[in-house]
């Protein structure tokens, strides 16, 4: 049974911006999902946010789907760089900052991403980016998307895809999941 799992950002929470409604919409569909609460978002730190998406996986990668938000998004590639081969079934990156646009989040950008091994841990990734990001500006997800070959979707005037920009639902996220989930 596939599984997904919700990663907040910066300063976020689990029961922020459209992550009740994914959780809501996948409880509807028989799909298991959980957004973790991860520890001091507003003082993050990579390797505390590596161990709980670890500690929560666990050795169930091929049912593991990922869903990032934000500086989740880079959480979730800092764990993949630590799987090895061990394939995920795909992760889906939603307004995510490819190098640190502030201070408090440097931690996860102080060594570049280590692409080859992101891509030999997870089938298939998605980029999901606001056109008119205040936060993390839309050539950050084009260089996610160049980087891991994958398909980006650009969100007309979705700003930062939170709360703060009125993004309460986002169905591109939970199309993809649905599609992944499909597969078996």
């Amino acid at each position: 049974m596939k599984k997904v799992f919700i990663i907040h950002g910066f300063e976020g929470t689990p029961n922020g911006g459209w992550r009740p409604w994914l959780m809501g919409e996948l409880e509807k569909e028989g799909i298991y999902a959980c957004a973790l609460p991860m520890p001091t978002p507003e003082a993050p730190v990579k390797n505390e946010w590596v161990k709980t998406i670890k500690e929560a996986v666990q050795e169930n990668y091929s049912e593991a789907i990922l869903v990032g938000h934000s500086l989740g998004s880079s959480a979730i590639l800092r764990y993949l760089e630590t799987i090895g081969d061990n394939a995920v079934s795909g992760a889906i990156l939603a307004s995510g900052p490819y190098t640190s646009t502030r201070e408090q989040i440097d931690s996860f950008y102080d060594t570049p991403f280590d692409f080859e091994k992101i891509k030999k841990a997870c089938k298939k990734f998605v980029v999901i980016h606001g056109d008119n990001d205040p936060f993390v500006s839309f050539d950050h997800a084009e260089k996610f998307s160049k980087s891991l070959d994958c398909e980006l979707i650009s969100i007309k005037n979705g700003g930062h895809l939170n709360g703060g920009s009125g993004c309460f639902e986002l169905p591109e996220v939970l199309e993809e999941v649905l599609k992944l989930t499909a597969k078996t």
